[in-house]
């Protein structure tokens, strides 16, 4: 008989790094002394500002690693980030470091991470583990035929409209305020509908719940309440023991509490982010999370990392001397490890043509110089300053690609499809019911209603829909209930589902797109990824919280190798190349009008020009067009942007475009 002995728990175990231990990884000689410091920390929580191009993701994939080797099981460390994509990256790398010991640290989106856990403890608050999750059409889509059920339509002329009911309790519960204090602020004129919009907001609630719905704002405040019970709090706490969180200066309100509460009494959370890249307020992002999570947690350690890896020190003290003037920061100073040979060069011009001209012509410039098209941006504060740029382009021939726009998953027909799947796996989903009754031919809005109406009182299931025989147009109908019944056993792959559903589906999509044969090519990409998958709930939960892949606007076999990227700054976060184009930054463009305003609303729009600058890494132009006639404000626009004020000649060079007659 095997002998007993009992044995702590290592939730209970207190690690402390081993300053003469010999490491497996040289951290001393692969990291700088700041980012050693950070990557050495381990007890209590520590903020680490780290500025644009200074190696943050280097130094969370070391701590990561040097976690692991100091004998913290990976499984109780957690990562989360803002992409699902960079979570798998870190966590690949710092797997590679240990021969695969750091595989099963936990790693993800704030979203993806609480849709883990509820349907995990869907018990705990009170809901079905197989919900659905509603995107943000589908959510607007929901609130809309419950607005038309009230009436509201019809009532109140001056009442939001659906993406506007929408933006407004997801802010509530984003930056945690109540809806009356978010209109009156942000939507004034709605005030004297507060009223109504508070009824809607709680049917929209009570009808989620109801239907075994949640939409993506719903995942993090379920989180939350999780967090918040007595009975799993520590179950979970006592899960996950070290926390990092990447790009902290993105987090909402709602997410700083999840933080907080995450990290309960050990408080081992580390914070890795730059207030000098907070960009991201229109989503609910708050700027102010970076400076209160020293004040949320005890002793809390800040370090700063500055030497910058990707721009020439002449690009950084561009960056530098924007930033200087933001109203509230961090102190630091950019340090370039490249001293660079090229300054930073300023340009004025007459008009809008000749600055797409100018562009073109540096461009042909740089390529002719062997600078790759790859390695050339050109960006700018909103997606129609481009316009005139991409007329000028296809005239030189030279190719260009646009970033932004849909994703693959938030195209019609790719909803379609998945809406099928949604049925089969929650068939109380009303949402994705209708969108598929809608597909079928003589089934109207007045028939889809009926049907959703039986299937939410029980009296139409997947098991039994005999009473279908009473409807119009059944065969389709009919036809859709046989197709769904099948697939429900629960034992076919997703990629042989998708392959049926497709096919149920493609001589709809040949009726309702003129542009059939582009939209089919997408519907093949998505049978492909189907195939990847063996969970359907897993499926399910990457289709609506990380798209893997953008809308296939090109044609894959048309594609090219080499191409100038067009992008707002917004997309181009995170990104780099060596020649970089900002244009447009005039004052009233950038910043744009709307937020000259505000000094909140102008100091995002300094933190995004500096974004902009510190995407560069060898060469930087900045450019703006004179005498443009601003149709908006009715205001003839000639000064360059109020950023570019403190940019003196030592740090670069201003130039005003001649044009010369041949």
């Amino acid at each position: 008989m095997k002998k007993l002995i009992l044995q702590k728990k290592s939730a209970l175990v207190t690690i402390e790094p081993n300053k003469t231990k010999e490491y497996k990884i040289p951290y001393h000689n692969e990291l700088n002394t700041e980012q050693y410091e950070a990557v050495m920390h381990t007890n209590g929580a520590a903020l680490v500002i780290a500025g644009a191009g200074t190696g943050k993701t280097r130094t969370l994939v070391y701590r990561v690693a040097r976690l692991v080797e100091d004998g913290v099981p990976p499984e109780q460390i957690l990562l989360l980030t803002f992409t699902k994509k960079s979570s798998a990256e870190m966590l690949r790398r710092a797997s590679q470091l240990l021969d695969g010991r750091c595989d099963k640290v936990s790693g993800g989106t704030f979203h993806s991470f609480a849709h883990q856990l509820l349907r995990k403890y869907a018990a705990g608050v009170g809901i079905e583990p197989n919900f659905s999750i509603l995107d943000q059409s589908d959510a607007e889509d929901t609130i809309n035929l419950l607005r038309a059920q009230l009436g509201l339509e019809k009532s109140k002329r001056t009442f939001p409209q659906k993406q506007t009911l929408i933006a407004i309790y997801s802010a509530s519960i984003n930056r945690c305020i109540p809806v009356e204090k978010f209109v009156e602020t942000h939507y004034p004129r709605f005030t004297e509908e507060i009223p109504q919009i508070q009824s809607l907001i709680q049917l929209y609630i009570r009808y989620k719940r109801q239907h075994n719905l949640m939409d993506y704002d719903d995942l993090l405040v379920y989180l939350l309440s999780l967090l918040q019970s007595p009975k799993f709090k520590n179950i979970i706490q006592n899960s996950y023991r070290y926390l990092m969180v990447d790009e902290y200066q993105d987090t909402n309100s709602l997410q700083h509490q999840i933080v907080v509460e995450l990290a309960g009494s050990r408080q081992n959370v580390m914070a890795v982010g730059d207030d000098a890249q907070s960009i991201y307020s229109f989503r609910g992002a708050n700027y102010q999370n970076i400076f209160n999570f020293p004040k949320s947690f005890k002793d809390c350690k800040v370090i700063t990392i500055a030497r910058n890896y990707r721009s020439t020190q002449m690009i950084l003290e561009v960056a530098n001397e924007i930033i200087r003037n933001a109203g509230v920061r961090y102190e630091k100073e950019l340090v370039g490890v490249e001293a660079g040979n090229v300054a930073p060069i300023i340009v004025s011009m007459s008009d809008e043509r000749q600055q797409s001209l100018f562009v073109v012509q540096q461009i042909i410039e740089a390529r002719e110089n062997g600078i790759p098209l790859t390695e050339i941006a050109v960006l700018f504060r909103s997606g129609y300053m481009s316009f005139d740029l991409e007329i000028e382009l296809n005239r030189a021939n030279i190719p260009f690609r646009k970033f932004g726009g849909l994703k693959f998953i938030e195209s019609a027909h790719i909803k379609d499809l998945i809406a099928f799947y949604k049925c089969v796996y929650n068939p109380l989903d009303v949402v994705a019911w209708h969108r598929i009754l809608l597909l079928l031919e003589g089934v109207g809005a007045r028939t889809a209603a009926k049907i959703i109406d039986d299937i939410s009182n029980g009296h139409l299931t997947l098991k039994d829909y005999s009473i279908l025989k009473n409807y119009r147009s059944s065969e389709g109908i009919v036809d859709l209930f046989d197709l769904l019944k099948r697939e429900s056993n629960g034992l076919e792959k997703i990629g042989n589902m998708a392959v049926r559903f497709a096919e149920f589906y493609r001589p709809i999509l040949k009726k309702k797109y003129d542009d059939f044969a582009k939209r089919w090519k997408d519907i093949e990409m998505f049978l492909g990824i189907a195939e990847r998958y063996t969970s359907l709930a897993t499926f399910l939960a990457d289709m609506a919280l990380d798209s893997p892949i953008e809308s296939t606007d090109v044609d894959p076999e048309d594609s090219i190798d080499e191409y100038v990227t067009l992008s707002t700054i917004h997309s181009a976060k995170g990104l780099e190349w060596n020649t970089v184009f900002i244009i447009w930054a005039l004052d009233g463009k950038f910043p744009s009008s709307k937020s000259i305003g505000s000094l909140e609303d102008t100091e995002e729009e300094r933190r995004l020009l500096y974004v902009a600058v510190t995407r560069a890494k060898s060469s930087l132009f900045i450019t703006y067009p004179t005498n443009i006639y601003d149709r908006e404000t009715g205001f003839v626009l000639g000064s360059p942007s109020r950023f570019l004020d403190s940019i003196g000649e030592e740090v670069s060079e201003r130039y005003v475009l001649v044009e010369e007659n041949e």
